[in-house]
């Protein structure tokens, strides 16, 4: 698209160029449905239209909107946008997979630190607290995450003794 982007609309202005550019860009994002030729056309009609009020979204345009070479390179540009839109439609399974890996592998690792660490005071004082609630052993515990899942067991287990009665 980078390269399409340099080689159309030579006559514009560097700020002409990539504010018509980003305007083209966004009107194929948002229509998917349609087609290169009917954005193009969508384009034109509301553009003659602005100019028809005047009050232009593109004053410098009155110039171009006639011109054959305008037609073929804003064409160019759409189907390239089009194009760009559909290869980036067709990776988003993909890119949802990494990102779910991505997130099971920070949870692991999170784990594997938690295993290694000491477990706080807090997550102590809260374990001796329900030990002492329903009448339980307690275990030394070595570990955040040993804390963890037996805090979490013992809240469960609980939870669903109340939830019978």
């Amino acid at each position: 698209m980078y390269q399409i982007k340099n080689q159309i609309y030579q006559d514009m202005t560097k700020n002409q160029k990539s504010a018509l550019c980003n305007f083209l860009r966004a009107l194929v994002k948002k229509s998917p449905q349609l087609s290169v030729n009917e954005v193009f056309n969508k384009f034109l009609e509301d553009e003659q239209y602005y100019f028809d009020i005047n009050n232009p979204h593109f004053e410098f345009l009155e110039n171009y909107l006639d011109k054959e070479s305008f037609a073929c390179d804003t064409i160019l540009f759409l189907k390239e946008c089009r194009k760009y839109y559909d290869y980036k439609k067709k990776q988003e399974p993909i890119i949802q997979a990494q990102k779910e890996f991505e997130k099971k592998k920070r949870a692991f690792l999170r784990e594997v630190k938690m295993s290694k660490d000491a477990p706080t005071k807090k997550q102590l004082y809260y374990y001796d607290r329900l030990c002492k609630k329903y009448n339980l052993e307690k275990k030394e515990l070595s570990s955040k995450l040993e804390a963890r899942d037996e805090i979490d067991r013992i809240l469960n287990e609980h939870d669903l003794r109340h939830c019978e009665e």
